[in-house]
């Protein structure tokens, strides 16, 4: 199972394939299986056909939400936020970045931009399962396991992934120096100005 997910809200039920309208309510039943997580959104109509979820293998969570359109597209050229890099670490879906996204996603759980919706041990490891309640997309992250000597490193991972993104600039590179005469060998006088006339 990956330790990263996203799974966005569905723009329609999944039951009778009807378009949500906006500002209509919804329920969200989640599923672990083999493979992964299986998110099922069902409009109110739909709900009571899948009530008994939570008796189907591999029920984790439900929950009702209410669905909000997608804003209109905007400027595709946007500063990095924890956000965006949250999505582009799940998506890299790199064991590397394990901490520096759990990190992001307490970060964005404290600024009320992401809600934890459940809490789950699955092979000893906690994962968390957070809803981004704008869009509606589903994260689920597993917490590392931080220790205190391990945070000051992993807060300065995530500064730099929040200042450089993924592809940080390479180092300036400093200047050659200027190449020294070969020993026993002097360097020629500079000509002298020519008179004045």
């Amino acid at each position: 199972m990956n330790d990263w997910n996203i799974q966005s809200r569905a723009h329609q039920c999944e039951s009778c394939a009807k378009p949500f309208a906006d500002r209509q309510p919804f329920h969200t039943v989640l599923f672990d299986e083999r493979q992964g997580f299986r998110r099922l959104d069902v409009c109110g109509d739909c709900w009571p056909s899948l009530r008994d979820a939570r008796q189907r293998e591999g029920f984790l969570s439900c929950w009702q939400g209410i669905y909000e359109a997608p804003p209109p597209p905007s400027d595709p050229i946007q500063k990095e936020t924890a956000e965006t890099l949250l999505r582009k670490l799940i998506e890299l879906n790199d064991p590397r970045h394990i901490p520096a996204g759990y990190i992001l996603a307490v970060m964005l759980e404290r600024k009320r931009v992401l809600k934890v919706k459940e809490q789950i041990v699955s092979d000893g490891k906690r994962i968390f399962v957070y809803e981004q309640p704008a869009t509606g997309d589903i994260f689920t992250v597993a917490d590392p396991d931080l220790h205190l000597d391990q945070l000051e490193a992993v807060q300065r991972d995530v500064a730099s992934l929040l200042e450089h993104g993924l592809n940080p600039p390479a180092p300036a590179e400093a200047p050659a120096p200027e190449p020294l005469p070969a020993a026993g060998v002097e360097a020629a006088p500079e000509p002298a100005d020519p008179p004045p006339a």
